[in-house]
Formats: structure tokens, C-alpha cells, sequence
């Protein structure tokens, strides 16, 4: 178990292209970090200079109280899954979970031991005498996770594990990696694209952008409080709905007027947003923060907007309404007896304490 530290590093590779710039985070002992982003934001090389897998081009990285800059990945008490399992297909199961063990010349009981102990802990006593090729995908990325249990390392890293699972085996594999965290009282980092399994998983959530950092912090914080646009229309599901308009007062109150129709601001807010009266800005609110006016008992017609529902979409317990104010299209997330009449306006209550606004120019958060 260890605190892993990354400080100012930076990764260029030839010819200039810089994959990681200037990326500092703490990963504290015990804790579960989640490095997530979309495709070349940096997140797969920050966790491969971690693991020694990367040369750094600049910057500090420890584990524990080592500076491991110069440290072979052999020599870093990590642990490593892979996204493709890299199993040894001509090995057994116990073959492939002892191999680590077996290079460092550990005792054959001490071996059947640490490798008993682990498919106890994954499920897989049952399939030691396997090969990689009559295993299940599930199958295998357990016994993935077995080979790196294995070694009791400080920290364990994951490199987007579940991408080649089905959605229900990704569901499952998901729980059995928070199960495995809580029993194993360890140091995580896990990366993934899956905003989803970032939510769910980390403690902390570190969200990336060309190779940036754009925010570091517990997943509900990142959820209600964005520090930018990227961040709240990346994490969410569905994205958060983003509209540009102006902020206008009339009367000693501020409102937005999105060109279609204007809502009126709470107090708290005006503090802030006064600075921007009669200036374009990014208005920003959750699909769940949207409501069809028939079931909102007491509604004001100043956070009331009127719409066209072009899709109604059933996923079970919730509904998804695609909505188009005429200058923007929208998602409102409604209860499941919701279902409106499609190619019918309709009107919604916008629950105006949830928004968020951004600056235009340089899209950080206002609100």
C-alpha cells in the first residue's frame, strides 16, 4: 500500500507531439482514482509512466517514498491489468497467476498458496488447469486480475479493463472490482473512457483534455459542480443540455434569454451574473432538472418554457424526452409514466437552483 505522487510531468513524444502536459495529482494510500477522458486526452500514457511503461520526458513521479523516475517497472511494486489480458495462451490458469511469483523465485507453497487465496477471492478455483482459450471474456479478465493479486503490490493499475466486455458483463465485472478494492484495503488507479464506471468507482475523478488535467475531484463534486464546460458535458449521462444566450435584467431581476424564450434566475446567483448583464453566455442544466409542467404541482411562469417533444424514448424505469425550442434541441429525463404526445408542444418547468453557466470565451464554469 502506497501514496502515489505524480508531479509536473510532461510526455513528448517525437516530433513534438506532447500526449501528458504538466499533470500533477496525489493518490493517497488506500484510495481509488479514476483517470477518465476521451480517446488521446493522455489518461492510458499518464497511467504507463506510472507503471514505468513510458519514459517521462519531465517531472517527478513516487510511489511511496521512492522517486521511481528511474526505477524499471519490474522494480516498482505495482501490478498491471491490461484492457487485452495479455495471457499467455499456452498456459494454464495457475500457470498464467503464478508466472509473476515464479520469475522472483518465490517458494512453490508459498506460490499455491498466494494463487489459492486469489481464485478463492475472484471464483475461478474451478478453472486452474484452463487454457486462456476456453475461458470466457469475464473469465479471463478475472483471472487478469487474479495474476496481479497475486503479487500483493503497493497499487494496482488498470488499464481500461472492461472495454472488451459486454454491457451486462461489464456491469457484473464492475461490482467485482469494488468488492475487490474493499478487501483488499489497496491503492487503485484505473483508467477508463466510461464516465459511467468512473462514477461508480472512483473515490476521486480525475477528468482529461489534451492531455490536461481539467478537474480533480470526488465523482459528485465533478457531477454538480463542473469547473468547466468539457467537464459537465462529458460526465453525465445524458450530457447536460448546453444553450448560448444573453443574461438581461429588466425589472432589478436577471434573466436568460436563450432567443426562444427567457427564465428568470435565482437571487442567489445574481451576484455573480450581474457582471455579465447584456453579454452571451453558456447556459448549461441537467436532463433531470427539466419536468413536464402536468406534474409539477406548483410551477412559476418565469422558469416555464414551451417546446415541441419530437422523441419519446421508454428505457423502463425513466423516459427520455427529446425537446426543440425552436433555436436548441434538448433531453428532459421524466418518470416513466410520462409520455407525451410526439410533434406536440408541451410546456416545461426548469428548476433554475440546478443551472450552471460558463464563459463564453473561455468556457469555465460562472455558475
Amino acid at each position: 500500500m502506497a501514496q502515489i505522487s505524480v508531479r509536473d510531468v510532461t510526455k513528448v513524444y517525437k516530433g513534438g507531439v506532447k500526449a501528458v502536459d504538466n499533470v500533477n495529482l496525489g493518490i493517497e494510500n488506500k484510495e481509488f482514482m479514476v483517470l477518465v477522458g476521451p480517446s488521446g486526452c493522455g489518461k492510458s500514457t499518464t497511467l504507463r509512466m506510472i507503471a514505468g511503461l513510458e519514459e517521462i520526458s519531465s517531472g517527478k513521479i513516487w510511489i511511496g517514498n521512492r522517486l521511481v523516475n528511474d526505477v524499471p517497472a519490474k522494480d516498482r511494486d505495482i501490478a498491471m491489468v491490461f484492457q487485452n489480458y495479455a495471457l499467455y495462451p499456452h498456459m494454464s490458469v495457475f500457470e498464467n497467476m503464478s508466472f509473476g511469483l515464479r520469475l522472483r523465485k518465490y517458494p512453490k507453497h508459498e506460490i499455491v498458496r498466494r494463487v489459492q487465496e486469489a481464485t478463492e477471492i475472484l471464483g475461478i478455483k474451478h478453472l486452474l488447469e484452463r487454457r486462456p482459450r476456453q475461458l470466457s471474456g469475464g473469465e479471463r479478465q478475472r483471472v487478469a486480475l487474479g495474476r496481479a493479486i497475486v503479487r500483493k503490490p503497493q497499487a494496482f493499475l488498470f488499464d481500461e479493463p472492461l472495454s472488451n466486455l459486454d454491457a451486462k458483463l461489464r456491469v457484473q465485472m464492475r461490482t467485482e472490482i469494488h468488492k475487490l478494492r474493499l478487501r483488499l484495503q489497496t491503492t487503485f488507479v484505473y483508467v477508463t473512457h466510461d464516465q459511467t464506471e468512473a462514477m461508480t468507482l472512483g473515490d476521486k475523478i480525475v477528468v482529461m483534455k489534451d492531455g490536461k488535467v481539467q478537474q480533480c475531484a470526488d465523482p459528485m463534486t465533478i457531477y454538480d459542480k463542473p469547473a468547466n464546460k468539457f467537464v459537465a458535458g462529458f460526465i453525465g449521462s445524458p450530457p447536460i443540455n448546453l444553450m448560448q444566450g444573453r443574461i438581461l435584467k429588466k425589472e432589478r431581476k436577471l434573466y436568460f434569454d436563450e432567443g426562444k424564450f427567457q427564465v428568470k434566475l435565482v437571487e442567489d446567483m445574481y451576484g455573480v451574473l450581474a457582471a455579465y448583464e447584456g453579454k452571451e453566455v453558456i447556459f448549461g442544466i441537467r436532463a433531470e432538472d427539466i419536468y413536464d409542467k402536468l406534474f409539477v404541482s406548483q410551477a412559476s411562469p418565469e422558469n416555464t418554457i414551451r417546446a415541441a417533444c419530437e422523441v419519446v424514448e421508454p428505457l423502463g424505469s425513466e423516459v427520455y424526452l427529446y425537446l426543440n425550442s425552436g433555436k436548441n434541441t434538448f433531453i428532459a429525463r421524466v418518470g416513466a409514466h410520462n409520455r407525451p404526445e410526439v410533434n406536440r408542444d408541451m410546456d416545461l418547468v426548469l428548476d433554475m437552483s440546478k443551472v450552471h453557466f460558463f464563459d463564453r470565451e473561455t468556457e469555465k464554469t460562472i455558475i
